[in-house]
């Protein structure tokens, strides 16, 4: 009997978990059996491009641990304006480029390709929308507003290379790397 009345008041003080909002977008604090471990805005000079999330088994605090964690992720994208398909792909690319080897890219290149043609499909990314770039074994999927788009891409170090774009050593935003890891910006 005390340890009903134990727990339930417990229930009735415990917070209730807050789902982080950036920029007027509101990201859940889980996604499945992942857990958002940080949420940032991506600018261009004054505009605001994209909210980023990225979702882990577990939360961590450096990048290192981050990029390698082992199990599902998710990289979740909505899109605050209208970005040009080929553009996005290609600043996805550059920001590859800027944190692996050359050897290293010229290895992922027939994967950077597939990703590439898979984003071409969607023609423009339009404000509103919600793209994933979600790892499993079975490779990473792209997701255009909750339909998977092209076939999976093979290998976790292509996934680990996307998320260098936002946590690597020259990432494209460094404050966004700060907001990715859970860091006040």
């Amino acid at each position: 009997m005390a340890t009903r009345f134990l727990l339930l008041l417990a229930l009735l003080f415990a917070v209730p978990a807050q789902a982080a909002e950036v920029a007027g977008v509101k990201l859940a604090d889980t996604d499945g059996a992942l857990v958002l471990n940080g949420a940032g805005l991506r600018k261009r000079a004054i505009f605001q491009v994209y909210v980023i999330g990225l979702y882990l088994p577990a939360k961590k605090a450096t990048a290192a641990d981050a990029i390698g964690a082992p199990g599902t992720k998710r990289i979740a994208i909505h899109m605050l304006r209208d970005v040009d398909a080929g553009e996005f792909a290609g600043a996805l690319t550059d920001g590859m480029k800027s944190n692996v080897s050359e050897a290293d890219m010229k290895a992922l290149e027939p994967r950077v390709k597939q990703l590439v043609a898979a984003m071409s499909e969607m023609k423009v990314a339009r404000k509103g929308m919600r793209i994933t770039l979600d790892w499993s074994p079975a490779g990473t999927q792209l997701t255009v507003d909750g339909k998977a788009t092209g076939a999976p891409i093979a290998g976790e170090d292509f996934y680990r290379a996307l998320l260098k774009i936002w946590l690597g050593e020259h990432p494209v935003q460094d404050d966004v790397k700060k907001a990715l890891l859970g860091e006040k910006t």
